[in-house]
């Protein structure tokens, strides 16, 4: 009933035009302005999952209300429309016109892709959004991602992310040696490289493949989304040392062509609304996490532990060697990898003389 709607006005429209000379141009607006789209967008998360699965959902709802119904978005969860992994290229490829997902796991394709997302001892959820928003790291971004047709937007940050779940004890190097961890982008070559066993899994498959003892620990996100998995029923212990994710942003994708066809304030709407989706899932996290973790403890008798000193800076260690490497086997990595140094060199040295700082006195 909507497209008849739309073809009649649209007739009307066109048939009037012919006898209205001075007011051809306003009347061609009015034809812009009476077409409705809808879009596809498919995620890498299971359907209305806290917080990472809301935030496509939240994506859709603004849309719809601040385009009074003329962009309506369909969200498909994790295997609804297309696999979790496949995400990137259905967007690519025209299936869905947008997507949301972490841009690590697109490392294969885009070298550089892990760097807009998360990386080993990189900047926290609000240095990323500053240098993304402010620094130029959004236009690397789009120019990374421009050759596949997409147009990526920040969608989302988790804060930072526990090291994870363990069904064993991690006291030394040796005890990551063979261990198979469920743990995508730098920071699974970096594991690789310590002796363990990286595994790249969607989240809906995490809680049975470590239940099956398939993987022996599994990192995810932080407690509010690791008590709806429910990953305490299958692992003894819960490292909260963070090294591995400081600040993970998520990401809208965007169909270059289909965002393209949008009339300009629809365009406008598209971007006010990721906007407003990164920042209302960061403050999601940091509001859920704590309370989460607090359940954890309490209700389930989770043991808690921290990863030894000289396990994290083995593994800071291996990093710097894991993004040298990066740097120097691929062009695009290296344009990026410049720009996000510099400005992380300079935003921590701000922070530590701030933040830091007051952390110690309060």
């Amino acid at each position: 009933m909507q497209f008849l709607k739309t073809f009649v006005i649209s007739l009307f429209l066109v048939v009037f035009i012919s006898g209205c000379g001075d007011n051809k141009e306003e009347l061609n607006q009015q034809i812009v302005e009476s077409k409705t789209y809808k879009w596809k967008l498919v995620t890498s998360w299971p359907k209305n999952f806290p917080g990472l699965g809301m935030a496509p959902e939240k994506f859709a709802e603004y849309v719809n209300e601040m385009s009074g119904g003329r962009l309506t978005v369909q969200v498909y969860g994790a295997g609804e429309l297309v696999p979790g992994f496949e995400v990137f290229d259905a967007v690519s490829q025209g299936t869905a016109q947008m997507g949301h997902s972490g841009s690590y796991y697109w490392k294969g394709k885009i070298p550089s892709s892990p760097l807009f997302g998360a990386i080993p001892f990189g900047m926290t959820a609000t240095e990323l959004n500053a240098w993304l928003h402010y620094g130029g790291g959004l236009e690397l971004w789009q120019e990374m991602y421009k050759p596949f047709g997409i147009i990526p937007m920040a969608g989302g940050n988790s804060g930072a992310q526990f090291a994870g779940w363990f069904k064993k004890e991690i006291q030394s190097m040796d005890d990551l040696k063979g261990l198979k961890m469920r743990i995508p982008g730098l920071a699974g070559e970096v594991l690789q490289r310590a002796g363990a066993v990286p595994v790249t899994l969607t989240g809906g498959e995490i809680y049975s493949s470590l239940q099956s003892g398939a993987i022996d620990g599994t990192e995810w996100v932080g407690p509010y989304n690791d008590l709806a998995f429910g990953f305490y029923q299958a692992a003894t212990y819960y490292y909260s040392s963070i090294w591995h994710e400081p600040g993970t942003g998520l990401e809208f994708l965007i169909n270059e062509k289909a965002l393209k066809e949008l009339p300009k304030d629809l365009q406008k709407i598209v971007e006010v609304a990721a906007r407003a989706v990164n920042e209302s899932t960061l403050d999601e996290y940091n509001a859920r996490n704590n309370a989460a973790l607090q359940t954890l403890v309490e209700k389930h008798n989770v043991q808690m532990r921290k990863l030894p000193p000289e396990v994290i800076s083995e593994l800071k260690e291996i990093t710097a060697q894991v993004m040298a490497e990066q740097a120097a086997n691929d062009e695009g990595f290296a344009k990026v990898w410049a720009s996000y140094s510099a400005f992380h060199d300079s935003i921590k040295s701000y922070h530590d003389l701030t933040l830091k700082e007051y952390f110690m006195h309060r």
